[in-house]
């Protein structure tokens, strides 16, 4: 495969994560070229500087990692992460509403796919597959579907269990072509990145990407 580079999303969204860690993480997406990075609201300036004349998107997290914050609150943190520089937005949408039934979840993500495409940006939204059955996966898909959402994104990492090759393939299925499969939690290796794109992802994001370029490269040298 040419350009796994630009799958990669380099990932650093850990608790403890501090400057040093942003300035590591931003050096190895230059080096590597990377799709993008996803950082914490917090460093998205710092990222937008420095990635300001590359082809490299800032990417963020709303709502992050649990999705309990009001509609509100989500659209807040949305424009504010726009207005810092943020290309797209990795929203974690109201599990605990989607699992009470209602439809609230749909019409949450329809007014923040509204911002972020009056401002041309795009929206991915967390579903945290590992919370979901496969009922409950078909629905979440319907309702991001529906909302006019850009990409579906497996897991925060936080949950017990990230992608997995088989939930990508049911995702792949489940959703129209226009709309992107984001697999993320625990890809660590090359062959598991590979996995993840072969069963239909269109977006990986790790905190691993540089080891996943590294072994990429040990296997296809120049």
């Amino acid at each position: 495969m040419k350009n796994l580079n630009r799958y990669i999303e380099h990932t650093a969204l850990q608790p403890t994560v501090d400057e040093r860690a942003i300035d590591k993480l931003l050096a190895q997406a230059k080096k590597y070229s990377f799709r993008g990075v996803c950082v914490p609201p917090f460093w998205v300036k710092k990222a937008n500087r420095a990635l300001l004349e590359l082809d490299i998107q800032v990417v963020t997290v709303v709502g992050f990692p649990l999705g309990y914050s009001m509609t509100q609150t989500k659209v807040f943190e949305t424009k504010q992460a726009i207005a810092d520089g943020a290309d797209e937005l990795d929203v974690v949408w109201s599990i605990s509403a989607f699992k009470s039934g209602m439809n609230w979840p749909k019409i949450e993500l329809a007014k923040l796919a509204n911002v972020c495409h009056d401002s041309e940006k795009l929206l991915k939204v967390i579903i945290e597959t590992a919370y979901l059955n496969e009922d409950e996966l078909t629905l979440a898909c319907d309702n991001c579907r529906d909302a006019g959402v850009d990409f579906v994104k497996t897991s925060t990492g936080f949950a017990g269990e990230g992608a997995q090759t088989a939930t990508i393939k049911r995702m792949r299925e489940l959703l129209p072509s226009q709309v992107g499969i984001k697999a993320s939690g625990g890809i660590k290796t090359l062959e598991q990145a590979m996995a993840m794109i072969n069963a239909g992802a269109d977006r990986i994001g790790s905190s691993s990407g540089h080891l996943i370029m590294e072994a990429w490269m040990d296997k296809n040298p120049q």
